[in-house]
């Protein structure tokens, strides 16, 4: 996954999402708050650039203080198609399986993924 840092490539991304509201909604407030200065450490992740398949937010994995505390490690993911969100959750380490986190988003079907990793991997979701 790539980390955006980019003022031009945030401005880009954020006008991008904003043609898919509402689904794009967890991840656009976030990177419209990393793209204006970034006061909550967060940082946007995407699987390519430009021609993304997924945007992640989350927090800095350096801020992160307590393994246990899913309001802290909260993600929000937006996804063009539910491979690229498959991917993300089994193989990539830009989502942690050592910590408890919490991910939001608004597709159909993200519910149904995250299910099927965690009864793969044994383990337990809320």
């Amino acid at each position: 996954m790539l980390i955006l840092r980019c003022p031009a490539q945030l401005q880009l991304l954020e006008e991008t999402l904003r043609r898919s509201l509402p689904a794009t909604l967890p991840v656009l407030g976030t990177v419209m708050t990393v793209a204006r200065g970034n006061p909550a450490s967060h940082e946007v992740l995407v699987d390519s650039w430009p021609n993304f398949s997924i945007v992640l937010t989350r927090l800095r994995p350096e801020e992160h203080r307590d393994p246990r505390d899913y309001y802290t490690n909260q993600l929000s993911v937006f996804y063009r198609d539910k491979g690229a969100l498959q991917a993300l959750l089994e193989g990539t380490e830009a989502v942690s399986q050592e910590r408890a986190f919490q991910i939001l988003g608004m597709q159909d079907g993200l519910d149904q993924a995250v299910q099927e990793v965690a009864s793969a991997r044994g383990m337990k979701v809320e």
